[in-house]
């Protein structure tokens, strides 16, 4: 079974998605993740959205992997980069100014929409993104929107970076997000809209288990 959520930045796609994995026993994939470690490295090797050839061979060389560290009480994935593991660093401020731009180069898109598919396979999956229920799957079994109002979502933002010990304002964050929201609706692929069929659920006003429980309810109808 494939259940896909999209939704913007903030909106608890993440936490949700790995409370399904744990109580319902789906394998969590964090696709935005994926892109987020492509710009870790394409960062580090200094090559711009610009440089198509370098991007590709870059590509080649480059290894992703999401490991489960599943406790009693968490659900937790970590991110590997070539062998490191860059759990933190893909959430880093330089990384999410960044990341909606590569991610909107195609010959990124098209190599990490592979990898995605093929660890789907065989198994019971929750996809958690931009494009998932319209690019990656739009045969997904489920179909879900997060949505959340911009105000919410940065200040959601704003403190898990505070609880990690990055330093920045709430008035920074919700202009990242604003940013992050514009750039992620205009690209020219996997622009982040509503599929059809998706059922949408706002989270501006719900707690963390009141969103579970809604998307829990979806995916027991299906």
């Amino acid at each position: 079974m494939i259940i896909a959520i999209d939704g913007p930045a903030g909106t608890g796609k993440g936490t949700i998605s790995k409370l399904i994995a744990k109580r319902l026993g789906f394998l969590y994939i964090d696709t935005g993740a994926m892109y987020r470690a492509v710009a870790v490295k394409l960062l580090r090797n200094k090559i711009g959205i610009e440089d198509k050839l370098e991007i590709k061979k870059i590509l080649e060389k480059t290894s992703i992997e999401l490991k489960t560290d599943d406790t009693e009480t968490e659900y937790i994935q970590k991110v590997y980069l070539d062998g490191e593991d860059v759990t933190s660093i893909i959430r880093m401020p330089e990384v999410n100014e960044c990341v909606s731009q590569y991610s909107s180069e195609k010959i990124i898109r098209e190599r990490l929409v592979e990898l995605q598919r093929k660890m789907a396979v065989g198994k019971n999956v929750i996809m958690e993104g931009r494009d998932i229920t319209t690019v990656v799957f739009p045969n997904a079994d489920v179909k879900i929107y997060l949505t959340a109002s911009p105000e919410e979502r940065a200040k959601r933002r704003w403190l898990e970076l505070k609880a990690k010990g990055i330093e920045t304002s709430y008035e920074e964050t919700l202009e990242s997000i604003n940013k992050r929201d514009y750039n992620d609706m205009h690209k020219e692929m996997g622009a982040l809209k509503i599929a059809d069929d998706a059922t949408v659920v706002d989270t501006t006003f719900l707690s963390i288990e009141e969103v579970y429980e809604k998307v829990k309810d979806i995916i027991q109808k299906r």
